[in-house]
């Protein structure tokens, strides 16, 4: 039997994360803008800077990009000098991508742009209610897989 009292939790909940979400994914794009970047080739810069290769599909995940449009959004990147692809020494069906020295400055020029971002957002005291919401909501998206 369905609780009567879920739903509206549910949709309320539902509806101010996508109004945060947007919100947020709004003012990064504004940022990234700057330095010519969009939010999901961050996502994949942010991923990458740990100087270890990454197959597609593990940077898809991360970035929040379907496995198609991951495979053009990489494509244009390499173009532009910013990845390059290497076969997998232990798997060579599998190919992985790395940050070019071009790559690693605008991960460092773009982040810097997020964080200035960040601290325009938040005063100090808040910074503590951020990363417990972050938890939680970490913690809610296990669950609901």
């Amino acid at each position: 039997m369905r609780n009567p009292e879920s739903s509206p939790l549910m949709e309320g909940l539902a509806q101010a994360l996508s109004r945060a979400e947007r919100s947020l994914t709004g003012r990064l794009a504004e940022a990234l803008e700057q330095q010519g970047c969009s939010v999901e080739q961050w996502r994949i810069l942010v991923l990458l800077a740990d100087g270890d290769g990454h197959p597609m599909s593990e940077i898809a995940e991360f970035a929040l990009v379907p496995a198609p449009s991951l495979t053009r959004l990489v494509d244009r990147m390499a173009t532009d000098g910013l990845v390059h692809r290497t076969v997998d020494a232990r798997d060579r069906r599998r190919v992985l991508v790395h940050l070019t020295r071009q790559g690693r400055a605008l991960h460092r020029s773009a982040t810097a742009l997020v964080e200035q971002q960040g601290a325009a957002l938040l005063a100090d005291g808040e910074q503590a209610d951020l990363r417990r919401l972050q938890e939680l909501l970490e913690a809610f998206a296990g669950r609901i897989r």
